[in-house]
């Protein structure tokens, strides 16, 4: 007892404030809050504050102008939305996409990737020419995918012509608006999605590969039954991040379509633009924002459920 006494004695009086106060004269906890600091403010105000006011808003009917002026409505924003026949058209379109988008563009990706790991003349090039895309703005490839998408004089339909393929009237015809849409998100994207599963197949062992040709294994075997297996990490990352960044879908909608021909790519995140700041509904924007926020996190969610129940981050 008289070793521990005193001990115990530090740890209940003044514990919290000692232990405090070692913590805070360390010279590099201090530096390192002052670094971050900056960065936490920005956090704070820009992303914290207005999820904050999102949520309060979610609960009230504002126009955006007064802020006085927003009365308590409780869950009738959330039960209008239930009925909304647009919004679940636009949610509906948003899953068309995903589904087209996410995996049209690791599928198309991967085998650009498994040519740009091969030992070619100007491979470099190639990577820099399909990763440029990437780092354009989406308002500038809008515009410059709408003149190439023009029904009359787009370069994309003289291609069908010379094939003898008749015209097609892209970004104007309700069924081709959103195809459209989905073949530039994954050109886009291409040089991204291929520089993830570029790191994925260098980290592969090579010795690994010296074993399936001494196996007897040619190429589409060994990409089948050895590439593509110990990617799966890989496979995993960019499924969940595409399909968080497809129902996020908004620039490419906003510039070339405005949701239409007849709604037929009017997404979700285009939907509470128009409802906030074309119909200044700013409560029921916030509601559609919160349950789009629910239907990412319950997706994400599977989605990490079923990758670690089939073991796929313990692949090596």
């Amino acid at each position: 007892m008289s070793v521990t006494a005193p001990i115990v004695g530090r740890i209940g009086g003044s514990g919290a404030r000692s232990l405090w106060g070692r913590f805070w004269h360390r010279t590099n906890e201090k530096a390192g809050y002052l670094f971050i600091l900056p960065a936490s403010i920005h956090l704070v105000v820009f992303l914290l504050v207005p999820l904050a006011f999102s949520f309060w808003l979610s609960f009230h009917d504002w126009n955006g102008i007064n802020i006085r002026n927003a009365p308590f409505i409780g869950l009738d924003n959330y039960e209008f939305m239930v009925g909304d026949a647009r919004f679940w058209n636009a949610f509906r379109n948003t899953v068309f996409y995903t589904v087209l988008a996410v995996p049209g563009g690791m599928i198309v990706s991967l085998f650009v990737a498994a040519i740009m790991n091969q030992r070619l003349q100007g491979v470099r090039l190639f990577r820099t020419l399909f990763f440029m895309p990437v780092v354009s703005s989406w308002v500038a490839v809008s515009v410059v995918w709408i003149t190439l998408l023009d029904p009359n004089a787009g370069v994309l339909n003289w291609l069908l012509g010379l094939v003898g393929l008749p015209p097609v009237n892209w970004l104007g015809d309700p069924r081709w608006a959103m195809p459209a849409i989905v073949i530039i998100t994954i050109w886009k994207g291409l040089g991204f999605t291929m520089v993830i599963w570029l790191a994925g197949m260098q980290a592969i062992p090579r010795e690994l590969y010296d074993a399936t040709k001494v196996d007897g294994a040619n190429a589409l075997q060994t990409f089948r039954y050895l590439t593509v297996p110990l990617l799966a990490p890989t496979t995993a990352f960019l499924l969940i991040t595409g399909v968080i960044g497809s129902f996020q879908v908004f620039t490419p909608v906003y510039v070339m379509t405005k949701g239409g021909p007849l709604d037929s790519t009017d997404v979700v995140v285009f939907r509470i633009f128009e409802r906030a700041f074309t119909e200044l509904k700013m409560g029921y924007a916030s509601a559609l924002a919160w349950l789009l926020f629910a239907v990412i996190l319950v997706l994400t969610v599977m989605q990490f459920w079923y990758i670690r129940r089939r073991g796929t981050f313990s692949v090596q």
